[in-house]
C-alpha cells in the first residue's frame, strides 16, 4: 500500500546541498531513500529550461516529488553514473546500468537507463520491490477462476504459458510466483531462467542474465540452456522470430516453458507469434496458456462514495489526496480449446480469435475491471486511464 512522497523533500534536498561538498551525494541518497519509502517503481530525473524535475511513479502513476537547481542536475547525473558504473564523461548517447543490493547480493535492485535530451540527460531509476510476500502466487490477488485454471497448468510437464500486458503491470512477479511454487513442490525438478535483467534471485532456481547484441542473447542463451537438461524454463520476454521459435519447440519437446510478450490482449499473443513466423501448428500444439493481465488503483476506503451510477473518490489524508490506496490484479488466461485451435490453424486475425475465444465463454480482462467498477474497487476514470476507453458500440 503506497504512501504519499513527503512534501519536505525539497527542503531536505536543499539543505543537503547547502551542507558540503558531499550534498549531491546526500541529495540523491534522499531521493533513492524517499522512493523506497513510498514504493515507487520508478523515479524519473527530467531535465527542464527552469531545472531538474523529480517524479516517482507511485501505483502506475507520476507524481512530482521535488525540483533541483538547474546547475545541480549535471552532478546528480553524474552521480546515479557513478552508483551505476556508467560512463561519466559520455552525456551523448544513451547508457544502461544497475545498482545492486547492499549487502553483495547479485540481484539487481535498481536499474540506470540514462538519455541524452536538448535540456540534457534524462535518467530513469526502475525500482526493484523485493518483498518476498509478493511473490507467492496466492498473495497476488490473481482472479479466482484464473487461478484455479493457472494451477492446473502448473501440474504440466510441457507446454508454453505465456504473459502478456505492458510494462509495469506485474508479469515478473507473477512469473517468479509461478517459479517458486514449482521448487517448493520438492519434485525435484530442474528449473532456470535466462532474463534481462535478474530482478529477484529465488532459492532453487538456476538463473542467467541474458547480454542482447552479444553472443549471449535470449535466443543462443535458450538453446545452450536446453542443453542443461532443464525441465522448466522461463525466458524473459520473445523479442523476436528465432526466440519464439526456440521457446515454442522447447514446449513440444518436454519442457514447460514461461515467456513474456508485450501485446494488448491474450488473442494479441497469438497474432503477435504468426507474424514473427512461427507456424500456427506449432502454437495449438505448444502453448497451453496465454494470461494477460492489468493492475488498477484501488479506491481509497476512507473517501470513496458512491454516486448514481459508479463510485468514485474525492482524497483525503489517508491516499496523500490521490483518491487511491494500492493497486489490484486483473487478468483473462486463455486455453486454447478446440474452437480456438481452429481459429489458429486457419491464422484467424486477433478480433476474429476473440469473437471464438468468447463465444467459449472466454472472460476478457475488461470483463474483470468492470465489475471491479462496479463492486467500487475502483473507478471509471482510471478503467479509462489503463485500458483505454470502450471502443464504440460496445456494452
Amino acid at each position: 500500500m503506497s504512501t504519499p512522497p513527503v512534501t519536505d523533500l525539497h527542503t531536505q534536498i536543499a539543505a543537503a546541498v547547502k551542507s558540503g561538498p558531499d550534498g549531491v551525494v546526500r541529495s540523491v541518497d534522499l531521493i533513492l531513500a524517499e522512493a523506497d519509502r513510498v514504493r515507487a517503481s520508478d523515479v524519473h530525473f527530467q531535465p527542464t529550461p527552469r531545472g531538474m524535475d523529480i517524479r516517482f511513479r507511485i501505483d502506475g502513476v507520476l507524481q512530482s516529488a521535488a525540483t533541483l537547481p538547474r546547475e545541480l542536475a549535471p552532478n546528480v547525473i553524474g552521480r546515479l553514473k557513478v552508483m551505476a558504473e556508467l560512463l561519466t564523461y559520455r552525456m551523448d548517447v544513451p547508457q544502461e546500468g544497475s545498482i545492486r543490493v547492499a549487502d553483495g547480493s547479485q540481484a539487481t535492485d535498481r536499474r540506470v537507463s540514462t538519455f541524452p535530451t536538448v535540456h540534457g540527460e534524462n535518467a530513469v531509476v526502475r525500482v526493484f520491490n523485493p518483498a518476498p510476500e509478493l511473490l507467492e502466487l496466492d498473495q497476488l490477488g490473481v482472479p479466482p477462476e484464473v487461478l484455479r485454471v493457472l494451477n492446473n497448468l502448473l501440474r504440466e510437464k510441457s507446454g508454453a504459458i505465456l504473459l502478456t500486458g505492458p510494462s509495469g503491470s506485474g508479469k515478473t512477479t507473477t512469473i517468479y510466483a509461478c517459479l517458486r511454487q514449482l521448487a517448493a513442490e520438492g519434485v525435484g525438478r530442474h528449473i532456470v531462467t535466462i532474463e534481462d535483467p535478474v530482478e529477484r534471485i529465488l532459492d532453487g532456481i538456476s538463473q542467467s542474465q541474458a547480454r542482447p547484441g552479444t553472443e549471449f542473447d535470449f535466443a543462443r542463451g535458450l538453446r545452450s540452456l536446453l542443453r542443461q537438461d532443464p525441465e522448466v524454463i522461463m525466458v524473459g520476454e520473445i523479442r523476436d522470430r528465432e526466440t519464439a521459435a526456440v521457446a515454442i519447440e522447447a514446449a513440444l519437446t518436454g519442457h514447460l516453458v514461461f515467456s513474456t510478450l508485450h501485446t494488448g490482449s491474450a488473442c494479441g499473443v497469438v497474432g503477435r507469434l504468426l507474424e514473427m513466423g512461427v507456424e500456427p501448428y506449432l502454437l495449438t500444439g505448444g502453448v497451453r496458456g496465454i494470461l494477460n493481465q492489468r493492475l488498477l488503483r484501488r479506491l481509497c476506503d476512507g473517501c470513496k462514495r458512491a454516486t448514481s451510477a459508479v463510485w468514485e473518490s474525492v482524497g483525503c489524508e489517508q491516499c496523500g489526496g490521490t483518491g487511491y490506496r494500492g493497486r489490484f490484479l486483473v487478468a483473462e488466461l486463455l486455453t486454447p480449446d478446440a474452437e480456438v485451435r481452429a481459429a489458429i490453424l486457419r491464422k484467424a486475425d486477433v478480433d476474429a480469435l476473440e469473437v471464438v475465444a468468447r463465444r467459449c465463454g472466454w472472460r476478457t480482462v475488461r470483463d474483470e475491471a468492470d465489475e471491479a467498477v462496479a463492486t467500487g474497487r475502483t473507478s471509471l476514470a482510471e478503467l479509462d486511464r489503463v485500458l483505454g476507453p470502450r471502443p464504440a458500440g460496445t456494452g
